[in-house]
């Protein structure tokens, strides 16, 4: 057996929605049937009793060795408490290579599943030991360490619940919400919108108190100290009991509370040290400690919190009792649980020793035995939750002490009595505010109600039904998805919108190029929707892309589908037949939002019957408005879009549209049929974002079909009185909508250069010299600069191959290198010939094309 490439897809893809690791499992002619891999079942389940039910899917395949990876995959997570459900192995069409697909939550979970799962099988196929708890544990820390904390984990949670999108932007607790121009951030429980200044003020105790003061909050009396001399002298000032606690600390560490004697101050004063340089003496408000959660202007949730205890039972020990009560599954060393485990230190220690006791006391029974004043929930507290309790004006002062410091999400620290009364009739007061507040104490208190707080946050970022997302076009196909998304996003621009695209060229925001290459994946598009200074985004959604990743996107606003050709790409990564490739295709039509739109065209049948597959609704377009899907769509009031006579056509129920073919400059009056087709699929698509007729009208007027707005799409020159024509056609449906394109347009004498892509199949490339065979006359083949994992001449060998017995080719050259090839043909042009170049290098061959054309 031998697992020969791991990918994480990280979106939507050709096998789910769910993210997911893919691997290719290559197993020996033996491990192809578990049945005949003698005991090899039992000793699995002997070393993974959990591993669940392994079994074949709907076909009854035979269960192979990739099948019990797959299942080890997913038990694994399963039990290490990671939500995963999805998983799948299919064999290809190569004997023993197997695509096995597991679900993942976390990604470097997932993939350590994956290792681990391989390596148990190996184990148990060569009835070795495995130690399946130790792996297990291995994951459970690891998901820990990688999975969102309680507090982020209920905001993005709430984000999820109102179709927000959203990105890890750090393996930590930096998340954005939604896209482009409508994004927004979070880091932990603080919003993109708290000012560096607010957050620098809670951290300041002194100036956080005088504030509060001002506004008349009430605040116990202290000040700052700089010494242990200043620090008693300042317990003098205020009178004991006091408190003294880091000037800028936070978490509760390093404070000391209820402090009744100088020899107190200066333990406590050593504690506070450690943590800060300055430390702050209050005075001691006796009562409860109660965190007041603010977001916004309103009191969302409140709770009492209890300094770590135990409870005697007149047997154990204190650090018995605290190792029996750290063993509570809620408990945990980080944040990661809704409660953390007791810390048994040297200040929990001194506590004992306050209480008369040491670490190897026996309690009596029901004593209550305190080990920290404090009652933060990181160092072991808990909390009950009294939010229905809370009196009007107690809830109106930890409101206005989040504003006076200018907090969107405020823990506000209270020490009263009761939540029941104002602070003003018992002698309370507000000790601290707390930026980026602990959400798991509300989230999952130790006793009372939990409380949606992740959802309070969420709906003071957001809008009421603001989903916070921008329209996104996804575009793919075999021919036409370039200029298909150029127009497209030259449409949203005209309509006012700030737009980003991505295609084979580079990537754009406003017709600016911010990146170059082929941009036609993922992760460019990631990048657009990631930019701030974009209203909507137009991508072009190649194969590739979404084999080695998935989408980048959820769901999108409009999916567009040109068409699906034979013979380009076929072969590769096991997608071996055009269903294959619409399978992948279908994709971004699986994955359209339930109020958006599916662009198809009716006159291919296969991307025709992608429409069952879309959750919102399909426009389609074709030339011929007869066409039996495009007539049965339009008979059902549905939109379609088609051509009639000198117009393309748009219509809806009894509404239609008409916009000249004239005023198309990029279909030359309609006589470039493969153009009509792209200009059609825009329309729809523009329709279906909504834009207004007249902006699309404007649009389609301004879109020049030139080496600046589209490179490489059949860009027209005059040169000496002859037509060239450059393209970067290069499979044979492309050469078969270029023949037809270029007889339309009037020429004496017709030569072709043209080389090929390396990466297709034997067939394909040969086919596409068969097509030009019968529709030029000179033939110009030239060695491109990538043969694409083929030998030298073998591309050119099978495109002389295609020309035998042309029907009109009389001449044949072969030039190594794009640009003496350029050159060569252009020598040999008269007034009246027409030359179609079909480049490879479009940026550079451009340009040696417009030079060449400039010096005349």
């Amino acid at each position: 057996m031998e697992v020969s490439r791991i990918r994480a897809l990280r979106g939507p893809n050709l096998w789910s929605r769910h993210t997911a690791i893919e691997a290719v499992v290559i197993c020996e002619p033996a491990e192809r049937a578990l049945s005949n891999m003698a005991g090899f079942d039992v000793r699995l389940r002997e070393l993974f009793p959990l591993i669940g039910e392994v079994r074949p899917a709907a076909g009854g395949e035979v269960l192979s060795m990739a099948h019990a990876i797959e299942f080890a995959a997913l038990g694994l997570q399963a039990q290490a408490g990671c939500p995963v459900t999805f998983s799948r192995t299919t064999e290809t069409s190569d004997a023993g290579v197997y695509l096995v697909v597991v679900e993942y939550s976390e990604e470097a979970v997932g993939r350590k599943a994956f290792e681990i799962a391989e390596a148990l099988c190996r184990a148990a196929a060569a009835g070795e030991a495995f130690d399946t708890n130790a792996a297990l544990s291995e994951l459970r820390e690891l998901d820990e360490d990688e999975r969102l904390g309680p507090s982020t984990g209920s905001i993005v949670w709430a984000a999820v619940a109102r179709g927000i999108p959203y990105r890890r932007l750090t393996s930590g607790s930096m998340v954005q919400f939604g896209w482009g121009s409508k994004q927004r951030r979070i880091q932990a429980a603080e919003i993109d919108r708290t000012s560096a200044i607010a957050e620098s003020i809670a951290q300041d105790k002194d100036l956080t108190k005088k504030l509060l003061d001002a506004a008349g909050v009430p605040v116990p009396k202290g000040r700052p100290a700089n010494s242990l001399e200043d620090a008693q002298a300042a317990a003098l000032e205020v009178g004991f009991p006091v408190v003294l606690k880091p000037q800028d600390g936070n978490q509760g560490k390093g404070v000391t509370v209820n402090i009744t004697t100088p020899e107190g101050v200066a333990a406590a004063y050593r504690a506070a040290t450690e943590i800060s340089d300055e430390v702050l003496v209050e005075k001691y408000l006796p009562g409860h400690d109660f965190r007041m959660l603010v977001v916004g202007d309103k009191l969302v949730a409140a709770a009492r919190r209890e300094p770590p205890l135990v409870i005697g039972d007149g047997v154990h020990t204190v650090r018995e009792l605290v190792d029996e009560v750290n063993r509570d599954p809620r408990r945990g060393t980080g944040h990661a649980t809704s409660l953390t485990k007791i810390r048994f230190d040297d200040i929990a220690l001194a506590r004992l020793a306050e209480q008369g006791m040491k670490a190897d006391s026996i309690p009596a029974k029901g004593e209550r035995v305190i080990l920290r004043n404090n009652a933060n929930l990181s160092t072991g507290g808990t909390a009950t939750d009294v939010t229905d309790d809370v009196h009007p004006d107690l809830a109106a002062r930890a409101v206005a002490a989040a504003q006076m410091i200018g907090l969107d999400i405020c823990g506000v620290d209270v020490v009263c009595e009761s939540v029941h009364k104002p602070l003003e009739e018992q002698s309370g007061g507000i000790v601290e505010v707390n930026a980026a507040p602990g959400l798991r104490m509300h989230l999952s208190p130790s006793f009372g109600k939990g409380r949606n707080v992740g959802e309070a946050v969420i709906s003071t970022m957001f809008e009421p039904g603001d989903d916070a997302r921008i329209p996104v076009v996804a575009v793919t196909g075999t021919n036409g998805k370039t200029t298909t998304v150029r127009l497209i996003a030259h449409l949203l621009m005209k309509a006012g919108l700030r737009t980003g695209m991505t295609n084979t060229d580079g990537v754009y925001v406003q017709g600016r190029q911010i990146d170059s290459g082929d941009c036609s994946g993922p992760r460019s598009a990631r990048n657009v929707l990631m930019n701030p200074d974009v209203d909507a985004a137009v991508f072009e959604t190649a194969r590739g892309g979404l084999l080695r990743e998935g989408l980048a996107f959820d769901r999108c606003k409009v999916a567009v589908v040109t068409n699906i050709g034979m013979g380009d790409h076929l072969g590769l990564n096991y997608i071996n037949t055009l269903e294959d490739l619409a399978v992948l295709k279908r994709v971004i039509v699986q994955n359209v939002a339930e109020s958006g739109y599916a662009v198809l065209n009716a006159a291919d049948p296969i991307v025709a019957a992608m429409a069952a597959n879309c959750p919102g609704q399909v426009i389609y377009f074709a030339a011929d408005r007869s066409n039996p899907v495009m007539a049965t769509h339009r008979a059902q009031g549905k939109r379609v879009v088609y051509v009639d006579n000198d117009a393309i056509v748009a219509t809806e129920g009894r509404k239609s549209v008409r916009i000249s073919l004239a005023g198309v400059p990029i279909t030359r009056d309609g006589t470039i049929s493969f153009q009509v087709e792209n200009v059609m699929a825009s329309v729809a698509a523009a329709w279906g974002v909504g834009l207004e007729w007249d902006v699309i009208r404007a649009g389609l007027a301004s879109f020049v079909n030139d080496s600046d707005n589209a490179p490489g799409r059949f860009n027209v020159f005059d040169y000496r009185g002859a037509t060239i024509i450059a393209d970067y056609g290069h499979n044979p449906d492309a050469m078969l909508a270029l023949v037809k394109a270029v007889d339309a347009i009037p020429g004496k004498r017709r030569s072709v250069v043209i080389s090929g892509a390396g990466d297709r199949r034997d067939e394909d490339i040969t086919m596409q010299t068969e097509i030009l065979g019968k529709a030029f006359d000179n033939v110009i083949l030239y060695q491109d600069a990538c043969q694409r994992g083929r030998a030298d001449g073998e591309v050119l060998a099978l495109l002389r191959e295609g020309l035998k017995g042309a029907s009109r080719t009389s001449s044949v050259e072969e030039i190594h290198g794009e640009f003496v090839a350029i050159d060569r043909a252009l020598a040999q042009l008269q007034a009246g010939d027409l030359c179609l170049i079909l480049i490879d290098q479009v940026e550079e061959a451009l340009a040696h094309i417009a030079a060449r054309v400039k010096e005349g």
